[in-house]
């Protein structure tokens, strides 16, 4: 029987892993631990010599362990296992989403440098681009969904600092509102402002969709991120973050890391290690459920307006976009309530099993008030402009019955003032 190649939900169990170095213990164990034993000073020596890229690494050398710091085998083997989802040839977990994000952009930007990014973004990115990196000279654009190829280049071009782009940043399907940006089209547009001097790379915060539901990589994104603590950790149990790509940008990214000290902590790795065996089997339930929920929101007299992948109409844009990106319509519904922000509380007060909690991606399902929560932050003239209303409602469907979710918000409208 010829080999065959396994998928990565089959490898999750065992990939990275030598149970012969472990004891034979099946499960990879906790390395709870600071530092490392070297055997002799001169692998000390090597270890450090290629810890801080004072050489190359030679055929069949393994890295070895210095630091947790540096390198623990937890999070080695479960990077390892995150780049067969992504296809990516190397990954970065971090101890938060946020500390991803923000050491990929600390380390591929500097000041004089113009960087894109897309609108709506969660909060907190939102807050870093336009209060942080701002503070460092650099200049930030931000542009929308609906925008044309030329009306974005037209704006980098009047931002008069079109040979200074030096990163695209998109969130896709964006938070709160589901909008689709085109990855395709977003690496075109990067290439075409690429010099010799300079790349202008592309990446993309994947955590909308997780690793199973889409792919940036294998559409020409440079950099992938996620808060691992989304579907990835999946148990709200855990608060992480990954930078997935090629071997010579997260070298980069890790020797950042290293002196940020935001590695994520041996116990954490194992946390999700243990999520990742069970992540396919979540979110194919999730997003079976969430088809339901959008379902009945869609028929309810107090729904205004529902926000979901799988309602896009054939022959529009964002439909063509979904249908070339996406593998699910994922787990996230969100809806505009009839009337405001009374009604929207009203709604979210009375919730019994859906728990009033941001965050998403988890085994329960949660609910939250964007505009009042998560992107309270993000100025109101753009909330308004991108639908980030009073009456807007976020749910992360988790994998409870459809059946008794339905019940639940069924019940919780009824609560709602006329």
């Amino acid at each position: 029987m010829e080999p065959r190649r396994l998928r990565p939900e089959s490898l999750m169990m065992s990939y990275g892993y030598k149970p012969a170095l472990s004891e034979g213990a099946i499960k990879c164990p906790i390395f709870q631990t600071s530092t490392f034993v070297f055997k002799t000073a001169e692998d000390g020596k090597a270890f450090f010599e290629l810890a801080y890229g004072m050489r190359e690494q030679k055929p069949a050398e393994e890295v070895g362990l210095i630091y947790s710091r540096l390198n623990n085998p937890d999070l080695e083997i479960l990077e390892n296992r995150l780049t067969l989802w992504d296809g990516a040839e190397e990954a970065a977990v971090f101890e938060s989403g946020m500390s991803a994000i923000t050491t990929m952009f600390l380390e591929f930007l500097q000041p004089g440098d113009l960087l894109l990014y897309s609108i709506p973004l969660y909060g907190g990115t939102h807050h870093f681009i336009k209060h942080v990196l701002t503070k460092f000279d650099i200049t930030v654009l931000g542009f929308g969904a609906q925008e044309l190829r030329h009306e974005i280049e037209e704006k980098i071009n009047q931002s008069g600092k079109a040979d200074k782009l030096a990163m695209i940043y998109i969130e896709t399907p964006a938070n709160p509102t589901n909008d689709l940006f085109d990855i395709t089209l977003c690496k075109d547009i990067a290439h075409h402002y690429t010099s010799p001097e300079k790349q202008v790379l592309l990446a993309v915060d994947n955590t909308y969709m997780g690793p199973v539901w889409q792919h940036p990589l294998r559409l020409g994104a440079d950099l992938v991120l996620y808060s691992a603590t989304k579907y990835i950790g999946g148990h709200s149990d855990v608060i992480a973050g990954a930078c997935l790509g090629n071997h010579t940008l997260i070298k980069r990214v890790k020797a950042l890391r290293t002196f940020l000290g935001s590695m994520a902590a041996p116990w954490s790795g194992w946390l999700l290690m243990r999520s990742l065996e069970t992540l396919k089997l979540r979110m194919d339930q999730q997003a079976h459920n969430a088809a339901y929920v959008a379902a009945f929101l869609a028929q309810h007299p107090k729904v205004e307006k529902v926000y979901y992948l799988g309602f896009l109409k054939p022959g529009t844009e964002q439909y063509d976009i979904y249908r070339r990106q996406c593998l699910s319509a994922g787990a996230m519904v969100s809806f505009d309530i009839k009337g405001g922000e009374k009604e929207a509380f009203q709604f979210l007060n009375h919730l019994k099993l859906i728990k009033l909690a941001v965050s998403l991606g988890s085994t329960e399902s949660l609910a939250e008030h964007p505009a009042t929560m998560t992107h309270v932050d993000v100025e109101k003239a753009v909330r308004d402009a991108l639908g980030v209303s009073e009456k807007l409602v976020r749910l992360s469907i988790g994998v409870e019955h459809h059946e008794d979710l339905i019940w639940d918000i069924g019940q919780a409208f009824e609560a709602v003032e006329r």
